[in-house]
């Protein structure tokens, strides 16, 4: 297994050295592909779930594994939305310098996607236009009878008086529910097929920000055949062993190069 890195000036030389010899953009004729998860948004201030600040180590009336199922949502709509609006909705979050980065190396022609298990947009804010949000997005919530979309911000703004009202469509009355993959929901089999064929496609894998213990998502590691494997994680994972290359250290930092 590689040895870890920790230093973020020598990261940041391997990063930016990857991107320009394995990038279609940089010296090589190759495709990068990075593939994120929590802890990639952690910098701007959207908590992961697992580490110790995580929101399974919060205090809430039911567990939070328990109140983002498939289940928990129908039996006790009110109560999900209450935590969704205060939990999984982040108005006031913006992109750090790992989505900014993403960002400029698509436009430079270095990246040719990002495969994401987060929900909070901050890849498209940061200005990414190749992104499979393998668990949706808090930016759609959809009208189960007419497919009407509403907004995070009119979600917010529905539960202002009362953050436990569920929400109705404004065209039809009927129940609008987030775009979100709660668990016991199958992913999007369109955005899965898109992710695993970029995956198997990619000379360059870098993945960032996630513990690679929630599947399917973590198996999509299995397709990639490319030449070089990154992990960008504090904590080690599951998979380290796999890696060309082990960063450990703050991944907002690493990828400011």
């Amino acid at each position: 297994m590689a040895q870890a890195i920790t230093d973020v000036r020598e990261a940041q030389d391997i990063l930016r050295d990857l991107f320009d010899r394995y990038g279609a953009g940089g010296s090589g004729r190759g495709r990068a592909v990075f593939f994120g998860g929590a802890g990639v948004s952690t910098a701007s201030g959207i908590p992961d779930f697992r580490s110790v600040d995580g929101l399974y180590h919060q205090r809430f009336a039911y567990p939070p594994e328990v109140m983002l199922g498939h289940d928990f949502y129908m039996t006790h709509t009110p109560e999900f939305y209450e935590f969704y609006r205060a939990k999984m909705i982040a108005p006031d979050a913006r992109p750090n310098r790992c989505h900014t980065k993403l960002a400029e190396l698509e436009a430079a022609g270095k990246l040719e996607a990002v495969v994401t298990q987060n929900i909070d947009g901050l890849h498209q804010a940061a200005g990414s236009k190749c992104v499979y949000e393998l668990h949706g997005s808090t930016h759609r919530n959809i009208c189960q009878r007419c497919g009407a979309v509403y907004s995070a911000e009119w979600v917010l703004a529905d539960g202002a008086d009362d953050p436990r009202h569920v929400p109705v469509c404004e065209k039809c009355g009927g129940p609008v529910k987030p775009d979100v993959v709660l668990y016991g929901e199958n992913l999007s089999q369109r955005t899965l097929e898109a992710s695993v064929r970029a995956i198997a496609a990619a000379d360059l894998l870098v993945i960032g920000g996630t513990s690679l213990v929630v599947y399917p998502a973590a198996g999509l590691t299995q397709y990639f055949r490319g030449s070089r494997l990154v992990i960008v994680n504090r904590d080690p994972t599951p998979q380290d062993a796999m890696a060309d290359v082990l960063i450990s250290c703050d991944i907002a930092q690493a990828f400011d190069f």
